[in-house]
């Protein structure tokens, strides 16, 4: 029985996120959604809402005896995946986004846009901390040069493991 407790990604369907934080917590189980103050515009008026900062997703910190209790709760599509597992998130992380929630209104999210010739560096991998060069950037992978040890070495990545310099 593993009772140590660790922050995790759950995707839930779209616009089922306070719906799940709601459920989940009348399960007793820790969790946050991240709700984001946006200006809305009806036919007659605008009007300020309380909407997900991240679209599908739900943070929980459980143990993994809660993990199937998690996934039978109604709108939860599954555990974010990183490597095969399911990610686990850092306390920090989480703490951050509350302070930034905190201390900003009308806050944007946007994924980061790579383009040719940009430096990196690798978050993750063998090649961990090297920096390098973007040739091409699709959806998901990323083709870098590395420069390390006198020769030209390309690698397709996943965008999740390298970030701008």
């Amino acid at each position: 029985m593993n009772c140590i407790k660790r922050w995790h990604a759950v995707y839930t369907k779209p616009r089922w996120e306070k719906k799940v934080f709601a459920l989940l917590e009348e399960k007793g189980i820790i969790a946050y959604c991240p709700l984001n103050k946006v200006r809305r515009k009806w036919s007659d008026r605008y009007k300020i809402i309380n909407e997900p900062l991240f679209k599908s997703y739900v943070f929980v910190k459980i143990n993994e005896d809660e993990k199937k209790k998690v996934r039978m709760i109604p709108g939860v599509v599954n555990f974010v995946y990183w490597n095969g597992k399911p990610a686990i998130i850092k306390e920090e992380e989480i703490n951050i986004i509350r302070r930034f929630l905190n201390e900003y209104e009308f806050v944007a999210i946007e994924p980061v846009q790579l383009r040719q010739r940009q430096r990196v560096k690798i978050m993750s991998g063998i090649f961990m901390d090297q920096e390098g060069v973007v040739i091409r950037s699709g959806k998901n992978k990323v083709q870098i040069i590395l420069e390390s040890l006198g020769f030209m070495l390309t690698g397709k990545l996943n965008r999740s493991e390298i970030q701008p310099i």
